[in-house]
């Protein structure tokens, strides 16, 4: 697997032109395309440069997509990452690489749609330099472009999931559990029929305590066929639901956040 950078905020990635993650940037001339190359010993500092860091391993981004690779990236200009990255996590959105450009603004936006192309990406934030430098202020090379590339995943279950209120689980019998939030449209969650709502009291016959138990056990029978016991509208129900694969740890981020 390709070694992944550390989850960047925007000035980590303005950091990136000082060399950070070296062994997999590229420098390139103003001529497209932008190609994977070693950047040359001493590069003019005012001269383009294009730099992409993959954060998840090709072979897994592959496996784990939930479509084929677009046309074209939707692309838009962002302002926090965190922010941003939150948003798009909510709704499926793993982030795949990210990237520092220097140069005029149409080379940037030429190499950040190469590089989008090049690595499927199917969403791309773009920080220009006024974001970059409202969270890197003082930083070398902080007048730089960023982008983050996002590609949608197979959600292992695909919903979100928070822990009871006192008052539900004294309707619930003193019970533990979770309450389902957000169901994503042709995930595990949804085939199961399960809604926004609904009470998930048990695994396999196994009571679940609380939100963090629940994720654990979604993490541990990743790919297999689970039971849930679930209360709607008063009433106890079995559903069987068959969970994805979970992407590999270490990226960007949960495959359902535990919150509503």
């Amino acid at each position: 697997m390709t070694p992944a950078c550390p989850r960047p905020a925007l000035a980590a990635l303005a950091s990136l032109m000082l060399g950070a993650c070296a062994s997999v940037s590229h420098h390139v001339s103003t001529t497209p395309p932008v190609t994977a190359s070693p950047p040359p010993a001493a590069a003019a500092a005012n001269e383009p440069v294009a730099q992409y860091v993959p954060d998840r391993d090709a072979d897994e981004v592959a496996r784990m997509r939930s479509s084929a690779p677009p046309a074209a990236a939707t692309i838009e200009n962002g302002h926090s990452f965190d922010a941003d990255d939150d948003r798009l996590g909510m709704a499926g959105f793993v982030r795949i690489g990210h990237g520092v450009y220097h140069g005029s603004e149409s080379f940037v936006r030429k190499a950040i749609d190469q590089h989008a192309a090049e690595a499927g990406a199917e969403r791309v934030i773009v920080y220009p330099p006024a974001a970059m430098l409202e969270s890197a202020a003082n930083e070398p090379g902080a007048d730089a472009w960023g982008a983050t590339y996002y590609v949608r995943y197979r959600l292992a279950f695909g919903a979100t999931f928070r822990d009871l209120r006192e008052d539900e689980r004294t309707n619930l019998g003193g019970k533990g559990g979770v309450e389902i939030g957000s169901v994503m449209g042709g995930t595990p969650a949804a085939r199961a029929n399960l809604m926004a709502g609904d009470y998930v009291i048990a695994i396999d016959n196994r009571a679940i305590a609380d939100k963090a138990a629940f994720a654990a056990e979604l993490r541990a029978n990743a790919g297999r066929s689970i039971t849930l016991t679930t209360v709607r509208n008063g009433e106890t129900s079995q559903r069987i639901v068959r969970l994805g694969e979970a992407p590999a740890a270490g990226g960007t981020r949960p495959e359902e956040p535990a919150r509503r």
